[in-house]
């Protein structure tokens, strides 16, 4: 078997039930709607979101950011490249709560304003830590057997075992 399909076989594979795909829709269902909403709501959940956290060049990151979600959760949708997808994603949302989530405990959110301690910033984080761990799960699980991860790990089989038998 040729590096590319030893490579590809192990991005594919997965270890994960039939009951994983109702952790990837919504996990790439969320990531997916979130970075379309960037582009159709600029002010309030893109670029103005960014700027008012106090991220630094935010016309450039939230597009990208943008980009990389709805890219990424329709990756995870579709089960293709499921592991590989989740990547981004985990940084993504580690960047999230480190960004806007953590200040909250000592009641310095920009976007949390009168929030304030350990019980808002559980609150707040709720979506964020789900996104997180559910990326964390596929990243290790991979996609499950309803997958185009599956389909393309099952096409790869029939070379692995010719490859073996040499």
């Amino acid at each position: 078997m040729s590096d590319h399909n030893t490579w590809l076989a192990r991005l594919t594979a997965t270890t994960a039930p039939a009951a994983v795909i109702w952790i990837r829709l919504y996990v790439g269902a969320v990531f997916f709607f979130e970075g379309i909403q960037k582009f159709l709501y600029p002010g309030t959940l893109g670029t103005g979101r960014f700027d008012k956290a106090g991220i630094p060049a935010s016309g450039f990151f939230a597009p990208v950011d943008g980009v990389f979600e709805i890219a990424c959760g329709a990756a995870i949708l579709a089960g293709l490249c499921t592991r590989l997808a989740a990547i981004p994603m985990i940084v993504n949302m580690l960047g999230a709560l480190l960004i806007t989530k953590l200040p909250i405990l000592w009641g310095d959110a920009a976007l949390f304003a009168g929030k304030s301690g350990w019980w808002d910033l559980i609150h707040e984080s709720r979506t964020d830590l789900a996104q997180l761990c559910g990326s964390v799960f596929l990243l290790i699980v991979g996609a499950g057997p309803w997958s185009l991860d599956a389909r393309l790990d099952r096409s790869l089989a029939p070379s692995t075992v010719r490859a073996r038998s040499r």
